[in-house]
């Protein structure tokens, strides 16, 4: 599943490529990717323009002059591409790993006045997109749910020692999965973070002191911006707006490195399952303490 970096890599690429566009018509093949009324898309969606591209959490909104949104939730496998006449056909050259659209994937095809297209692809079905009123976008469940967003000025050290006491007896690769506890973040980064931070991903959230989590807290702002200036981490389906791969993953410490040395003590990475998660340390650095 796309998490922070690769969605808010994707919102960059949308607010630079579809903002001002005008929607001329909406097609869709699956009802449960395009859960809306015919009435509310002809209404408030066709002959639209696009002023805004938001992100919370994983989840992806864009605005419209009508005061609606649609908002997108790519699960899985989502995928958002954006084609013009400049992209159009088989894809880019440079690393694309989109061909030809519309393709079996493709849900939902939006057409814009001047003939570019925006495809919302998911080839396991499991993602949405769905036309609400902007202001009733906050009061999604999902919305009025999740924690807050690593990457705000406003949020702390504090406010994620904080936030994990709610999940005192859990593991801290749970607790950082929870996204009531913390927007964002998944497998990738969770695993990233915890040996940045050495701490053992296993570890129960009150076992920690406020020094760790101080330096988890220095680790997961870190290891995001990484990841959202290397495009994100193309771990199977996850593209850019654009069809690209990120890069991310050619620079991760641990996560799919099993076997291979850690890059601070030379010691094999091991690969085990916490949270019933595929979750990858170092055996030697990331150690529970029983003290």
């Amino acid at each position: 599943m796309p998490e922070l970096p690769e969605v808010e890599t994707v919102r960059v690429g949308l607010n630079r490529l579809v903002v001002g566009k005008k929607v001329l018509t909406v097609l869709n093949d699956w009802p449960k990717s395009f859960p809306n009324s015919q009435s509310d898309v002809n209404q408030f969606l066709v002959s639209s323009k696009i002023t805004n591209v938001r992100r919370r959490a994983k989840v992806l909104i864009i605005d419209l002059d009508t005061s609606y949104s649609l908002v997108i939730h790519l699960k899985m496998t989502g995928q958002l591409v954006y084609r013009g006449d400049e992209n159009f056909g088989a894809g880019h050259p440079n690393d694309s790993l989109i061909g030809n659209l519309p393709d079996k994937s493709t849900r939902v095809e939006v057409t814009f006045t001047d003939t570019s297209k925006l495809f919302f692809n998911d080839q396991r079905k499991f993602g949405w997109m769905r036309l609400l009123p902007t202001i009733e976008v906050p009061n999604i469940d999902f919305m009025r749910r999740v924690g807050p967003e690593p990457l705000e000025p406003e949020f702390t050290a504090g406010i994620l020692y904080e936030r994990l006491q709610r999940r005192k007896n859990s593991s801290i690769k749970a607790a950082l999965l929870d996204q009531t506890v913390l927007a964002g973040i998944g497998n990738i980064y969770a695993d990233e973070s915890l040996w940045g931070a050495k701490i053992h991903p296993e570890a129960k959230v009150g076992r920690l002191n406020k020094p760790q989590i101080k330096k988890l807290y220095t680790e997961i702002v870190t290891v995001l911006r990484l990841s959202i200036e290397k495009g994100g981490s193309t771990d199977r389906n996850y593209v850019n707006a654009e069809g690209k791969k990120g890069s991310y993953i050619e620079f991760a410490k641990v996560f799919r490195r099993e076997n291979l040395p850690c890059p601070r003590c030379s010691t094999k990475i091991i690969k085990i399952r916490v949270a019933g998660r595929g979750t990858h340390l170092c055996p030697k650095e990331q150690v529970i303490k029983n003290d």
